[in-house]
């Protein structure tokens, strides 16, 4: 078994939003020595990369926000020193271009009609429906309607040390850092690993209690990674070493 998609980013990974409804997989990777960040679409359909190292007007102070219906939001920050979002670029995943701006809106949530915006210059905050590809303004809020959009994405849980020992792991895991999720007959774990005096993180593909692939996702690190891998239709996504994206059909 080899991934589907393998490509390896210049810069560490920050954040990844997936667009179910254009199955497209979009990418921010940050420079911290040059103070650049950039941004990447690619199709989880063919593996095209559809661009790579965007980069906006604003070098550093931006990230993204979501990824809905072929549209890729990103945020501003007020200031580097605060975590607050003022403004929205809003750019096409297949072509880069950038569809509409506004420099006063900030994103609330996605829902199933669009996205919930709110000017940032009034209190209280008013939220309206905005058409994600044109930041036309559609009507206020309506949260009957209006429901928050559900992401088609499945997440490892915590292993039981019972289920852990059940696999009989190539690896002796540390106490409480196997994760897994059952897809498709299949069983997907990740886990920390000492090897030497190294600390290590794997990835395993078990079929019953047959490792049917494997993949390190890190070695020589000083404290527990987070959620390692997910689940999106029938493919498995993770990142090797923060900067290499794989993506596995199941």
């Amino acid at each position: 078994m080899s991934p589907f998609i393998d490509h390896q980013f210049k810069s560490p990974i920050w954040r990844m939003e997936i667009d179910s409804v254009s199955d497209m997989i979009l990418l921010e990777t940050r420079d911290q020595s040059d103070k650049k960040v950039h941004f990447s679409s690619i199709s989880l359909e063919t593996g095209k990369i559809h661009f790579e190292a965007l980069e906006t007007e604003e070098r550093w102070l931006a990230g993204i926000e979501a990824a809905h219906n072929g549209v890729l939001l990103l945020h501003n920050y007020q200031s580097e020193s605060g975590p607050a979002h003022k403004g929205l670029i809003t750019i096409d995943e297949t072509t880069g271009e950038v569809l509409w701006r506004n420099f006063n809106s900030a994103f609330d949530q996605l829902t199933i009609n669009g996205p919930l915006l709110y000017d940032t210059r009034f209190q209280p905050k008013r939220l309206v429906l905005t058409d994600i590809r044109t930041g036309a303004t559609i009507r206020s809020y309506e949260p009957s309607i209006d429901l928050e959009l559900a992401y088609e994405l499945g997440f490892p849980e915590v292993a039981s040390d019972e289920f852990a020992l059940s696999l009989h792991l190539p690896v002796h895991p540390l106490e409480n850092t196997v994760q897994y999720l059952e897809h498709s007959n299949r069983i997907i774990v990740s886990l920390h690993a000492i090897t030497g005096d190294e600390l290590q993180q794997h990835l395993y593909m078990m079929r019953g209690t047959d490792v049917i692939y494997h993949d390190l996702l890190a070695a020589g690190i000083q404290k527990l990674q987070p959620e390692s891998f997910i689940i999106h239709k029938d493919q498995l996504i993770y990142l090797v070493n923060h900067s290499q994206l794989k993506v596995l059909n199941l």
